[in-house]
């Protein structure tokens, strides 16, 4: 949506999409899911190099998660902000900004620097990559209508998964031979190469100005124009947001300290801990698709979304919730390896749904705001979880990360506690539309 589209005062159908443009919105939709890659690749560096880099620098436990949690510092905030603006400003241009900025903000880190740098680096790189999902879902679902979106959606999540499955092995590759600094390079290129594809290639869809009426009654507006604090004050914003943010919790911890984790307190080799975690994220992308086809499929049958989305959401958090808490009294060996695997593994697929059923409530012209709002609230467990965790293993030692893993079983049993009881797009879509 551009800054001169307006909408109109009756929505109309959804448009008949030719081939070619189907062609396009799946190009699109590729090109969306290697920009998520190298996102993701960008923010797993440290965890993959931070015995390295606390050696190299001689940081502690609690400075090193300080240093990482600074990447969220700008985060949550530039994830708002250019969310917003993202109902004003073509998603294409902010797309390709923040491509830029990542690459720039961390060439610096890649040539030199100690601690100053480092921290200077990954708050200026968080508040690049702040806005990066949210927007990258408002592009790629503008492309499809609602009963279509959850594929496309859950194939962005999944360009997380494959970010760190991707990187996990060939970042540790470069750090092993030719340093942590080398590595902070590759992704910095990566992402230079990425927006020359992007200026030709990228571009929004013919539903980036349509809102949503297949499932719901609407109102004289269709419920445009509506002010953000009434999307906000619904349950199932609420409980969207509240579910995702255990997902994120998880994700903190998977990407800075999880490998320590593996490693320092189960007694795992560096080649062991990579194993496990490219089965961590291995499993979170099946999950994710098997979600979207699951989702699709109850949809399609008439289920609504307070079940086919938020159910399905929320009982995969309850059930990461549950490997979490059994964790730390499990015995060591297959069954901690299984447990670590479903924990960290099961609850991804709450990104993809908490989009797409924000994106489903949201009026057209307010979309980007809620998503961006969401994930700024969602991304403050990024700011809390590396730092916390940190503590946790100076004070207690290995045992720290015991606690850490309890912590995160109660988040999301939590989390998913809230999707179950709170997401219902339905019903509080008839009530933005009265």
């Amino acid at each position: 949506m551009t800054d001169t589209d307006v909408a109109p005062a009756v929505p109309a159908g959804p448009p008949k999409v030719p081939s070619r443009t189907r062609r396009r919105a799946w190009t699109v939709t590729a090109l969306l899911v290697v920009f998520m890659m190298i996102n993701f690749a960008d923010k797993s560096v440290l965890g993959l190099a931070a015995e390295e880099i606390r050696q190299d620098l001689g940081l502690s436990a609690s400075t090193f998660g300080l240093a990482s949690s600074a990447f969220f510092l700008l985060f949550s905030l530039s994830g708002a902000a250019v969310g917003l603006l993202a109902d004003r400003i073509r998603p294409k241009w902010l797309i390709l900004a923040m491509a830029v900025l990542w690459s720039v903000s961390q060439a610096p880190l890649a040539v030199g620097g100690g601690l100053a740098v480092l921290i200077t680096s990954r708050v200026l790189l968080g508040a690049a990559e702040g806005p990066a999902f949210p927007v990258a879902q408002q592009a790629t679902l503008s492309w499809f209508p609602n009963h279509r979106r959850n594929l496309p959606g859950a194939v962005i999540v999944l360009g997380i998964t494959l970010g760190v499955l991707v990187a996990a092995p060939v970042l540790t590759w470069v750090i092993q031979h030719h340093g942590w600094r080398s590595a902070v390079a590759a992704v910095a290129l990566v992402g230079v190469v990425w927006a020359l594809l992007w200026i030709p290639l990228g571009g929004e869809g013919p539903y980036a100005a349509a809102s949503d009426t297949e499932h719901r009654p609407a109102g004289p507006t269709g419920g445009l124009g509506r002010p953000y604090r009434r999307i906000l004050a619904t349950r199932t914003w609420i409980g969207a947001t509240a579910a995702y943010f255990g997902t994120y919790w998880v994700i903190a911890f998977a990407l800075v300290w999880l490998p320590s984790y593996l490693q320092d307190a189960l007694g795992y080799t560096s080649a062991g801990s990579t194993r496990v975690l490219m089965l961590v994220w291995g499993l979170g992308g099946v999950v994710v698709l098997g979600q979207a086809g699951l989702t699709g499929w109850l949809l399609r049958r008439g289920t609504p979304s307070r079940w086919a989305r938020g159910g399905v959401g929320g009982v995969l958090l309850l059930a990461g919730a549950a490997a979490c808490l059994a964790l730390p009294v499990a015995p060591a060996g297959a069954v901690t390896a299984v447990l670590v695997v479903a924990g960290f593994g099961l609850a991804g697929a709450m990104s993809s749904v908490a989009v797409t059923t924000v994106t489903e409530l949201a009026p057209a012209d307010r979309r980007g705001g809620a998503l961006g709002i969401m994930n700024a609230v969602v991304t403050t467990a990024g700011l809390i979880a590396p730092t916390l965790i940190g503590q946790l293993v100076d004070a207690h030692g290995t045992e720290g990360y015991q606690h850490a893993v309890l912590i995160t079983g109660a988040v999301l049993l939590l989390s998913g506690t809230a999707a179950l009881t709170l997401i219902d797009p339905d019903r509080d879509a008839r009530r933005l539309s009265a």
